[in-house]
């Protein structure tokens, strides 16, 4: 059996075409603190189910009270713990990156592009990414929010792109990972 991948939520510190290193690492905080009040541990293993199937062994920095406090609204610290989280498996499972935040309306929250900095349209949209976070739900809840988030992705098949859905749930944790095609039946890469 093949090692398991180590997915350090420290590494998003360093930013990425569309996440700065301060959001970066306000979003790896976030991911620590979801985990921790989930009673995980660094080195815990997230489960990769949907298009992808493998696992990844979660890393993170010890959360303090005084990120406690500044974390304390759990619904917001979900959404944000799901991104760090969906960015960073999009790296690893994908040859594609975050390049751009969507706009409210869209039906999505980021567009994607390829991760190669020697491609020549490095920052050319490929696909829409769709990021949805549950703190603790049952298989049945995951379910119903990939649908929901695959259903909201509609609004902008106009753009004839296909699109990421991943659900991130913490108690477990598990990753959903949805691969939508565009309308044409293009594959995603």
């Amino acid at each position: 059996m093949s090692q398991v991948q180590i997915l350090n939520l420290q590494q998003l510190d360093r930013g990425l075409p569309a996440i700065t290193p301060a959001f970066g690492a306000a979003i790896a905080e976030a991911g620590a603190i979801c985990l921790t009040d989930e009673a995980h541990v660094p080195g815990v293993i997230l489960e990769i189910e949907g298009e992808f199937s493998t696992r990844f062994q979660l890393d993170w920095q010890p959360v303090t009270e005084q990120a406690r406090r500044c974390w304390n609204d759990e619904e917001y610290t979900t959404e944000q713990a799901a991104y760090g989280i969906a960015l960073l498996l999009i790296l690893q499972l994908t040859d594609l990156t975050v390049i751009e935040r969507s706009r409210k309306g869209t039906g999505f929250d980021y567009w994607l592009g390829n991760q190669d900095s020697n491609s020549m349209l490095p920052f050319q949209r490929m696909a829409r990414l769709e990021v949805s976070g549950i703190r603790k739900g049952s298989r049945s809840q995951i379910n119903a929010r990939v649908k929901q988030k695959t259903e909201q992705t509609r609004a902008s098949d106009i753009e004839g792109l296909p699109a990421y859905i991943i659900v991130v749930e913490f108690s477990r944790p598990i990753s959903i990972v949805s691969a939508k095609q565009n309308p044409e039946g293009a594959l995603l890469q």
